[in-house]
């Protein structure tokens, strides 16, 4: 009896033995994170984050590893072994507020840390862009985006209030309801809510009702707030108070500006350079407009040039003059194409006169800075433009600067300098400014808005880098005396203070060229297509500053291999080596650009997963899911944009390779003007696709030719590239179904 029992334990230890072996083998391995994307974000919202590795299971959670050692988890969405998601609340990034940037640390579940992700501090960065004052004069609203804070100033005491405004305020205008109360209508970036603040009790709540998303612009008129937004570049109309949407119009890729002119509303783009013009009550296009080669230039180097004009470059402020029939529209001036001459420097900023049928007449250039906002006074009949490139207020005749033939080069009636208070830091030493044909120490200031008080006699000045808001005596400008005669703090603005200064740089002119880094990349984004580059002189399509810095060299054919050598080569020839880059401003610049953070994409869902279908811009549906699988294998996408940034580029490895694609070689606009020396294409990074145009180098998806001049062919551009330039060298998508298409570009969209 005990032997057998013996037999049987021994049995059962074995059987159990063989059954822990067997469970060891068939057990799920560990997940393995192999790659992040993106590896640079801002803080100053969530931040979706893509992960791609092995044995990604449902309930495997993110890790976060902060510079201080704590550890965030969050849930990841995930969708197959090799794919998941999470999105990474703001406030799990906050640092310091000196910090300009940090790292912080990515892995799956309890793992080591197998990816990064370098948060760049927004948050604590405050950026001043918008302005307003209340009707009696007695208060100034302004706007910081990346902080999430609306100021309130009182004019006669100076006192600051502050506010929550929502999560990436961007933009905000005056509304007086029917009873008269006012309000602060504000419109936001991240967050899909328009917000309305009672003017004369900033401390109650706002009112809030459904906005669109990504919006960039607001105007009011009567009781219609008109939003655009450029997620999917539109103007929406909507009710106030109640919010209830009137319509929704189509307008050109990134709409910015906004005016009311001659009963309808006109709309500017940032990335095609043109201005729409819609009906107020349906929302109607009735025109485009955009310079060409009938617009006279008056005044600047490109003068002569202008039978070669192309088309108009980045919107940057519109502003009606009614008793004038003119809308005034603020730019770097008609965009130049080739010429016999191989004039390549177009930049020539100054302010364009568009007539009531939307003939754009001239363009006043001022061949120095970057005009950046425009307010009329059409009661004393002028124009003021805020020069954030040379830090000056420029003061117009409006009525001379309507005119015809050359009265509009009359049209200047004075400059005001706007100087950083005392004991701003400056760039360089400040008896490097104001010598040499160089700008003064007054571009350190920024201003970046305008408005005007009661009766026109107090023009307000907003400038984005000193934080204060210039008080200037507009009563003086006849006597030739005008000057800043106070100067009311907003905020402190120096707590990062060598990024601080890299923004300086980024956007000011101080060899007076017009050339400057915002100049070709508007807001460190993209801005159309240019005429440049030395040689091969020919257009190209003006490319995006955001998450540059995971993706060099720069340039095709390649000539830079780092942001700081790149910043130096074209900070010095904006200049035309007026002065040379010192260390220490290279430095700072490539601080600033560096931290220049793709913007988290609004197409994904709530934790950062592409959703299960997605509309596309021109109405038809996509799968992303689907079409993730479709980009990772039939269609071969992968090849040349691999994850997490979807470009060669992100990997020492395989970076700087120019590909024949069979793509255009060149632009169809005066093509014997043009250097063809193939030198291939570099692949651009996929993140951020949905938010650019044009595509492809040359900008031949999304612009056309007509007549010889610009024209948008299409304001989706993704699905050129993929039905227009694709295959057999571009990707493998000759053999996919329409459907298939649609799935492929809906994942496209959402990188």
């Amino acid at each position: 009896m005990p032997k057998r029992l013996g037999l049987a334990a021994a049995a059962s230890v074995l059987i159990l033995t063989l059954a822990v072996m067997a469970g060891r083998r068939l057990a799920t391995p560990p997940p393995v994170l192999e790659a992040a994307g993106p590896r640079l974000a801002s803080n100053q919202t969530s931040v979706p984050v893509s992960l791609y590795g092995h044995h990604f299971r449902p309930g495997n959670q993110l890790t976060l590893l902060r510079p201080d050692g704590a550890r965030v988890q969050r849930p990841l969405e995930v969708v197959d072994s090799h794919h998941a998601y999470a999105r990474l609340p703001a406030e799990s990034l906050r640092l310091s507020p000196e910090l300009a940037q940090a790292e912080f640390g990515l892995s799956v579940g309890d793992g080591p840390s197998a990816a990064s992700l370098t948060v760049i501090n927004d948050a604590a960065f405050v950026d001043l862009v918008a302005l307003q004052v209340s009707e009696d004069g007695r208060t100034l609203f302004a706007l910081s985006p990346p902080t999430d804070t609306l100021y309130a100033v009182d004019v006669g005491t100076g006192r600051v209030a502050t506010r929550d405004a929502g999560d990436g305020p961007s933009a905000m205008a005056r509304w007086k309801d029917e009873r008269g109360a006012e309000w602060i209508v504000v419109v936001h970036r991240y967050q899909p809510e328009v917000w309305l603040f009672r003017a004369a009790d900033l401390a109650a709540p706002p009112l809030r009702f459904p906005g669109p998303p990504v919006a960039s612009a607001v105007v009011v008129e009567d009781d219609t707030a008109y939003v655009a937004e450029h997620g999917q570049d539109s103007v929406v109309a909507l009710a106030l108070p109640s919010g209830t949407m009137r319509w929704r119009a189509e307008v050109a890729p990134n709409p910015g500006a906004l005016a009311v002119f001659g009963q309808r509303l006109w709309v500017g783009s940032l990335l095609a350079g043109t201005v729409d013009a819609l009906t107020l009550d349906t929302g109607q296009r009735s025109l485009r407009t955009a310079p060409t080669s009938e617009t006279r230039i008056l005044g600047g180097h490109t003068e002569p040039f202008a039978r070669y004009i192309m088309g108009g470059k980045a919107v940057r402020s519109l502003a009606a003059f009614e008793p004038g029939g003119r809308l005034f529209v603020a730019s770097i001036g008609p965009n130049i194409g080739p010429n016999p001459d191989r004039m390549e420097v177009s930049m020539n900023g100054g302010v364009g006169v568009v007539d009531g049928a939307g003939t754009f007449l001239h363009h006043l250039g001022f061949n120095a800075g970057v005009p950046e906002a425009l307010v009329v006074d059409s009661v004393r009949g002028r124009v003021y433009a805020a020069d954030i490139g040379l830090g000056r207020i420029r003061v117009l005749d409006a009525r001379k600067l309507s005119g015809t033939g050359d009265e509009p080069r009359a049209a200047a009636l004075a400059e005001v300098p706007v100087f950083p208070p005392a004991g701003f830091p400056t760039a360089r030493p400040p008896e490097d400014y104001g010598l040499s044909g160089r700008a003064g120490v007054e571009l350190h200031s920024g201003p970046v808005a305008l408005a005007l008080g009661p009766g026109g006699s107090r023009l307000y000045v907003l400038n984005r880098f000193t934080g204060t808001v210039a008080v200037i005596d507009a009563d003086r400008v006849t006597e030739g005396a005008a000057s800043v005669v106070a100067q009311l703090p907003v905020a402190p603005t120096l707590n990062q203070k060598i990024r601080r200064l890299g923004q300086v740089l980024y956007f000011t002119d101080l060899g007076r060229s017009s050339m400057t880094c915002d100049a070709c990349h508007l807001e460190g984004h993209a801005e159309g297509v240019l005429f440049e580059k030395t040689h091969p002189m020919r257009i190209y399509r003006s490319s995006t500053v955001r998450g540059a810095r995971e993706t060099p060299p720069y340039f095709n054919p390649a000539s830079t291999r780092s942001i700081a050598q790149t910043v130096k080569e074209v900070g010095s020839r904006n200049r035309f080596q007026n002065p040379e880059m010192a260390p220490a401003e290279v430095e700072a610049l490539t601080v600033f650009t560096a931290g220049v953070a793709t913007v988290p994409n609004p197409f994904l869902g709530a934790e950062g997963a592409p959703p299960q279908s997605l509309t596309l811009p021109d109405g038809r549906v996509g799968r992303p899911r689907r079409g993730m699988d479709l980009f990772e294998h039939a269609a071969g996408c992968a090849e040349c944009h691999p994850a997490p940034l979807f470009t060669l580029d992100q990997d020492p490895l395989t970076r700087g390779r120019f590909l024949d694609v069979g793509t255009p070689r060149l632009f169809p606009l005066r093509p014997e003007m043009q250097e063809l020396r193939d030198v291939g294409v570099g692949t651009p990074a996929l993140v951020g696709a949905w938010d650019v145009f044009p595509m492809l180098t040359t900008g031949s998806a999304g612009f056309g030719v007509e007549a010889g001049q610009l024209v948008i062919t299409t304001r989706f551009p993704l699905r050129d590239v993929l039905e227009k330039f694709g295959g057999p060298k571009h990707g493998h998508t000759e053999g996919l179904s329409a459907q298939d298409r649609d799935d492929l570009l809906a994942y496209l969209m959402t990188l």
